[in-house]
């Protein structure tokens, strides 16, 4: 895991110039805290910091082989096997990352084709005169990519565009109004005018300061369901599950897990368990807050069944009021996810043990976990209905204007998904990997682990594991009203302690009733902010900070307070200091 950055000039444009690589190298330095390189060559300048995983005294970046130049962020698991396919290839290094190297001198813009991982890559072909920018089909590892005078830059990150004055400190209204309404936002246009997403799946060959040709890979398997039956099904899982989270442990630096009490992280830590001789490090947190649901019991009842070592972390208003502006600043491209707030302490805390954390990310989406997929099935005569279809602020008469438009990229996600015979509940899983998954879930795991230097795997989101599940009949998924039914028969068989057919409890963060008992002084702050009193109605947005205990005004109010901390970072370009109360006043 790492960061990387770079500039792709037009053939009329001058050299890179050194003040900016500098810019962008501090700007991602806290995604490589172990070091940092560089290479201009010509009107191509490529830049890393690293963040040392695989091959810690030989992985240093950038790569060169023939006449091609590489940085990447992200992990290639299947880089042993592919590395013996290729006998006649001569590797410098142990990197997992010199694969792709040498698949791009073999097969060019294809050679991402046989990856099996999570990446970001950036490879300068001397000899074609071209810059290939490519993202893992899932979209696991970000990739950003902003169109100026001079030419094209790339980042990690878009606050590093916008440090290195590449991109423009502004707020694309569409994008502002899906955030509000979605608590994210969709495609490839970013809530910065000028700044793209390369999509997950993309590889963009650019030369002479433009994109030249767009490739996609897909995620997920194509066709209708699968005739597979239960027991079978079972067996492949427990094969795909047992690969993949062997791949993902592939590390030369100590790695753990992040452990809720639900079905997805206990599979994974069952399945760890089972490969490692050694206690795998198991983290959870909890919330100190009357009438919510504390993950931290199940989770070490299973952490003990497994044999794993447990460590529980508590989460106080106190603490999150402290910190809330750095955990909302590190959201460069922001994702209004309330789930930010635990996985930025759990990194915190993880960081001082690992720099290596597996996490359950995906189960919902591969599996069918959501209770939005089972009314999708449902046909609309009889109470079905499409995902995503009621925005935050629907009702409330807070915004100054009526939000229009901001499920269009859901709908058009929507309408792609439905091709090649899947079912409604495939098509509505598909549609979420298209969006919900990297644009909030992915995005929120990078950016708050990587603000303290650790690395987040993924072992559901791996095409074998999405091969063994995401075709499976309806009937596999979802049985008896209750979703992931595969996934809870593997865990019941090989952990009951688990308990996967138990009530599910929800996890939530109880930020609506902490918004509550702070309303009186937070509404104002938040009414007052330039970003949001843009958009709303500052009476109204007091009123509904002190009515923040009831789910959907709590939600809203969230949002609001996210987006003002967050416009305050990233458009007036202030620094996340103090408290909440603080940073809010300090405007």
């Amino acid at each position: 895991m790492c960061g990387i950055a770079g500039l792709i000039q037009a053939a009329d444009a001058p050299p890179p110039d050194a003040a900016t690589l500098d810019l962008l190298t501090r700007a991602l330095a806290h995604r490589g805290p172990d070091g940092s390189g560089h290479a201009v060559l010509g009107r191509v300048a490529l830049i890393q910091t690293r963040l040392a995983i695989i091959d810690l005294a030989g992985g240093d970046q950038p790569l060169f082989a023939g006449s091609a130049a590489l940085v990447a962020n992200g992990e290639i698991y299947n880089y042993r096997e592919l590395r013996r396919e290729l006998p006649g290839a001569r590797f410098a290094t142990e990197s997992d990352c010199e694969l792709p190297l040498q698949l791009w001198l073999r097969d060019g813009a294809r050679y991402t084709q046989p990856l099996r991982g999570m990446y970001a890559i950036a490879i300068h072909d001397r000899a074609a005169r071209t810059v290939a920018l490519s993202r893992d089909p899932f979209g696991i590892k970000p990739l950003y990519v902003a169109h100026g005078a001079n030419g094209l830059a790339f980042a990690s990150e878009p606050q590093a565009l916008l440090i290195a004055g590449l991109a423009a400190r502004a707020v694309h209204a569409p994008a502002r109004e899906e955030l509000l309404q979605l608590q994210f936002t969709t495609g490839a246009a970013t809530i910065f005018p000028g700044i793209e997403r390369v999509l997950p799946g993309e590889t963009l060959v650019c030369g002479e300061g433009r994109v030249l040709e767009r490739r996609r890979a897909a995620a997920l398997p194509e066709g209708e369901a699968e005739r597979i039956g239960e027991e079978a099904a079972l067996a492949r899982l427990d094969r795909a599950l047992a690969e993949s989270v062997e791949l993902h442990q592939r590390s030369d630096v100590p790695y753990g897990m992040f452990l809720s009490g639900g079905i997805d992280s206990a599979s994974i830590l069952t399945m760890m368990a089972r490969l490692n001789a050694s206690p795998v490090l198991a983290y959870t947190a909890g919330f100190a807050a009357p009438g919510v649901a504390d993950e931290r019991a199940a989770a070490a009842a299973v952490a003990k069944a497994v044999g794993a070592r447990h460590e529980a972390i508590e989460i106080t208003e106190a603490m999150v009021w402290r910190h809330l502006p750095a955990i909302v600043a590190c959201m460069d491209d922001p994702a209004a996810d309330y789930a930010i707030i635990p996985t930025w302490f759990l990194a915190r805390h993880a960081r001082a043990d690992v720099k290596v954390v597996l996490c359950g990310e995906g189960g919902d989406e591969i599996f069918a976990g959501y209770g939005r997929y089972r009314s999708a099935m449902r046909p609309w005569w009889l109470g079905g209905r499409v995902i995503h279809a009621r925005g935050n602020f629907d009702r409330l008469g807070v915004l100054r204007t009526r939000p229009a438009g901001w499920r269009d990229g859901i709908a058009a996600a929507e309408a792609r998904a439905q091709s090649g015979g899947r079912s409604r509940l495939a098509a509505a899983q598909a549609t979420d990997i298209t969006d919900w998954l990297p644009h909030d879930l992915l995005l929120k795991l990078d950016r708050c682990l990587m603000a303290h230097g650790v690395e987040g795997r993924t072992p559901f989101l791996d095409p074998g594991v999405a091969a063994a599940a995401f075709r499976l009949a309806d009937a596999l998924k979802v049985q008896r009203g209750r979703g992931k039914w595969i996934l809870r028969k593997w865990l019941e068989r090989h952990c009951p302690a688990a308990r996967p057919f138990a009530p599910k409890q929800g996890f939530t963060v109880p930020i609506g009733a902490w918004i509550a008992g702070q309303g009186a002084r937070l509404g104002p702050l938040v009414a007052a902010q330039p970003g949001v009193a843009e958009i709303a109605e500052p009476g109204r947005v007091a009123t509904l900070f002190r009515a923040a205990a009831g789910r959907h005004e709590g939600f809203a109010a969230w949002t609001l307070l996210f987006y003002a901390l967050w416009h305050r970072a990233h458009i007036q370009g202030l620094p996340p200091e103090g408290d909440v109360f603080e940073a809010l006043a300090a405007c």
